[in-house]
């Protein structure tokens, strides 16, 4: 049946006709929203390329918290950039380290707060790599996974409520099941980076964490960005090995493989909308050449729309404002 019987614009009409037939809804418990935490005390040191972004000590890191659990922000995953780093990221193995101690506060202050921490190496050791390196300048990965699993092991005793491996090793989320487990972390959930993409759009971030590859790149880990049908044997990869939830990142350029993995498996999605969607909506609206409230709106519910069921998102505090109550 075609026009003049067919008439779809009678339900865009008005607000109120689209609000009650709309589609996909972008919420506040949709969100995770990500802290980085660096050494010093009263520390809040804005990221020049993240604008609204900051570096902040602990205590800074507990108000911040504070803050966003008040605005309705459910969850948060927590970066660090300790002053230390060496070769074997031991900073990230200290359970008096930025991240335990930043958890531990966190859950006090706030324990209805889901906290995620992001387990990785490159921001903890002086090559600025996800893994161990070799002689060669290789990354080895088996090396790399056992202390990865350790990582994980502290973070979850210091009392995160999951902890999320961004490294892309191979075999790294069954080596911290098993770990966790036997150390009675059973009920600790894993949430895997299962499609991490080799991505020109993490440079902001680097800034934030101070992670940057010290030599080379991490294209021999992380996934080519040509790739889909990969992204889905990585995912079912990680399920297997006991991953909980399943994150691909970056979220915007990838909304084709979100959809494909929340086709294909039955756990939660996440998606990372990164550090440079988030400034490149930034420097546009500062320029008045986008609405960054539009913008941001858009670009998240493109994300839901494509089926994550979780956002990782910079603009996750914005949101919470302009989300209706």
């Amino acid at each position: 049946m075609g026009f003049p019987l067919a008439r779809p614009r009678r339900l865009r009409q008005s607000e109120s006709w689209r609000r009650i037939v709309r589609e996909t809804r972008l919420t506040r418990e949709d969100l995770v929203y990500p802290l980085f935490i660096v050494p010093g005390t009263r520390v809040r040191r804005p990221v020049e390329s993240m604008p609204g972004v900051s570096q902040l000590s602990v205590d800074e890191c507990v108000a911040e918290a504070r803050a966003l659990a008040d605005l309705g922000v459910p969850a948060l995953i927590l970066f660090s950039a300790p002053e230390v780093k060496d070769a074997s990221a031991s900073a990230f193995l200290d359970p008096q380290g930025l991240v335990p101690r930043a958890v531990q506060a966190i859950k006090a202050a706030r324990p209805e707060l889901i906290v995620w921490t992001d387990v990785c190496l490159c921001s903890a050791t002086d090559h600025g790599h996800c893994g161990h390196v070799l002689g060669s300048g290789a990354i080895d990965n088996d090396s790399s996974v056992a202390t990865l699993a350790q990582v994980a092991l502290n973070y979850a005793r210091a009392g995160a409520d999951a902890v999320a491996p961004s490294d892309m090793m191979d075999g790294r989320v069954q080596s911290m099941r098993q770990l966790l487990d036997r150390n009675g972390l059973a009920a600790t959930p894993i949430v895997s980076y299962a499609a991490k993409y080799a991505s020109a759009f993490y440079g902001p971030f680097r800034e934030a964490a101070d992670s940057a590859p010290a030599f080379g790149d991490r294209r021999s880990y992380q996934m080519d960005p040509a790739n889909a049908r990969e992204a889905l044997r990585e995912v079912a990869l990680d399920i297997e090995e006991g991953a909980d939830l399943v994150m691909v990142k970056p979220a915007g350029p990838y909304l084709d493989v979100i959809r494909r993995v929340r086709d294909a498996v039955d756990v939660p999605v996440v998606a990372y909308q990164v550090s440079g969607e988030f400034s490149l909506i930034k420097a546009a609206a500062a320029r008045g050449w986008i609405d960054e409230r539009a913008a941001a709106f858009e670009t998240l519910t493109g994300i839901k729309r494509a089926g994550a069921d979780l956002i990782v998102s910079y603009f996750a505090p914005d949101m919470c404002r302009w989300l209706p109550a």
